[in-house]
């Protein structure tokens, strides 16, 4: 049996070609995200001037960013004033340092941890488990996915990739039961065994969807109660936050919390929402002794400061670019090899995992602007990718075959007699590449796509035909 391609983004050419011509892969995503389009569509007809919603969440999240040192240090003080001890991380290996020394020093037999991409992008999970700290994700998709040894492919659906009954194998394999591919019974089965390690746990770890600067809140959403169980039931509580997560006040918030629930699952609201302010207090009975709050910059600095970079900070990880983006529903999240993937992935994913590593993702992309139509908060996405091509193209890291063949498409393209020569020639040779529908087959492409083939007359031709006529 040959050896997986390693999900990583260095990987993408190889991971695309394991999946582009996976007819399950993509029944499976279509499905997924065409439902949660569906949804969308309903509940954003709540709102006359959804539009303005958007540019008001824009606007927020602008004003955040402009004047983040202000927001972080009043958050830091709000938090501590309640209770919270706020640690700050340079990257991701600070940030792991910080998380497992506070594992060791305050953890018992098993660490619960509810859904955050924040904690995926610093590979948390898997260094808590290699220091030897059985770790176990407690939503349904993370767990699915955990079990499966492999990544979320989606921000907020992270299994979106499985159906039922490979999920139904799943569960057989690796937990020893009997084959089921009952949603109700899988679920059932995942509860149970997830109740115990809730019970035994001593550390829960979490992320944050938005942090409240006025009062040191955190805010968690969820629509399966294990959130509150991670964060609620252990004695210490580990959130982790990238610190664009910032909100100026509860205000702000309650849009925020309608623009994300409508643009992730097509929900009004999810249905557990955590307000988290500082530990317990001595007269309240539930919630842990302790909350510590990790906030991450892992190249978040360097966005702040680049005006081309500067919009991704306003990301409120919904997911929505990639239930419309054709290039997810046709190779999906792993052909990425990113924990962000799609189209504010390819955005993101050159900063925290290095431009040389990530340079294939800007050019995974349409440019056909449905991720910044359908983004709550208007970051102007294809703009961003294009961006990144010019820059990755400028920098010399592409290809000298690929560099040669713009150099040539440049000459040709400013000199207007060559390029119709080309044009002429170009329809001559067309016949030797017709595939069998009819379409061009182009070398480079070949098996993966086709285009349609050229018109038998140039433009000018047939403008010259149209002047004549008239």
């Amino acid at each position: 049996m040959s050896t997986p391609t390693p999900i990583v983004p260095e990987h993408f050419k190889q991971l695309v070609g394991e999946r582009i011509h996976d007819d399950a892969l993509r029944g499976n995503i279509r499905r997924a995200t065409r439902t949660s389009l569906e949804k969308r569509l309903a509940v954003i007809s709540d709102y006359d001037d959804w539009e303005e919603l958007r540019s008001l969440g824009y606007d927020i999240k602008r004003h955040v960013i402009d004047h983040l040192p202000y927001y972080l240090k009043k958050f830091e003080h709000a938090a501590a004033a309640a209770g919270a001890v706020v640690h700050f991380a340079t990257d991701a290996a600070e940030a792991r340092e910080i998380v497992h020394g506070l594992a060791v020093q305050r953890g018992g037999p098993v660490i619960v941890k509810s859904k955050s991409m924040t904690t995926e992008e610093i590979g948390l999970t898997h260094a808590l488990e290699d220091a030897g700290i059985r770790t176990v994700e407690t939503d349904l998709g993370e767990y699915i996915v955990q079990l499966a040894k492999e990544p979320p492919s989606h921000i907020t659906a992270p299994a979106l990739h499985k159906s039922r009954g490979e999920i139904g194998r799943l569960f057989a394999d690796t937990l020893g039961i009997e084959y089921t591919d009952d949603p109700e019974e899988l679920t059932a089965i995942a509860r149970r065994l997830l109740r115990e390690d809730f019970l035994a746990a001593d550390v829960g770890i979490s992320g944050v969807n938005f942090a409240i600067a006025e009062s040191g809140t955190l805010c968690i959403v969820e629509n399966e109660g294990n959130v509150r169980l991670s964060t609620g039931l252990p004695k210490t509580h580990i959130a982790v936050m990238g610190m664009e997560k910032l909100l100026p006040d509860m205000e702000s918030l309650g849009l925020f919390l309608n623009l994300l629930g409508r643009s992730a699952t097509g929900q009004r609201l999810t249905c557990y929402t955590s307000l988290i302010t500082g530990p317990r207090r001595p007269h309240e009975r539930d919630g842990p002794d302790e909350v510590h709050i990790v906030i991450l910059d892992n190249g978040r600095s360097r966005m702040m400061r680049d005006p081309h970079l500067r919009e991704a900070l306003f990301c409120i990880r919904c997911g929505a670019c990639m239930n419309v983006c054709p290039v997810y529903q046709s190779i999906g999240g792993h052909g990425y090899g990113s924990v962000y993937s799609g189209p504010i992935g390819s955005i993101i994913t050159p900063v925290f995992y290095g431009e040389k590593r990530s340079r294939a993702l800007p050019f995974a992309s349409s440019l056909c602007g449905a991720c910044a139509e359908i983004c709550p908060v208007k970051i102007d996405i294809h703009h961003h990718l294009l961006w990144w091509r010019k820059s990755m193209v400028g920098s010399g890291d592409a290809p000298r075959s690929e560099r040669l063949m713009m150099r040539i498409f440049l000459a040709v393209s400013r000199r207007p007699a060559l390029f119709d020569l080309a044009g002429r020639i170009a329809r001559l040779f067309t016949p030797l590449f017709r595939d069998g529908d009819g379409g061009i087959s182009v070398p480079v492409w070949r098996g993966s796509r086709s285009f349609p083939a050229p018109p038998k007359k140039s433009f000018k031709q047939l403008w010259r035909h149209h002047e004549q006529r008239s």
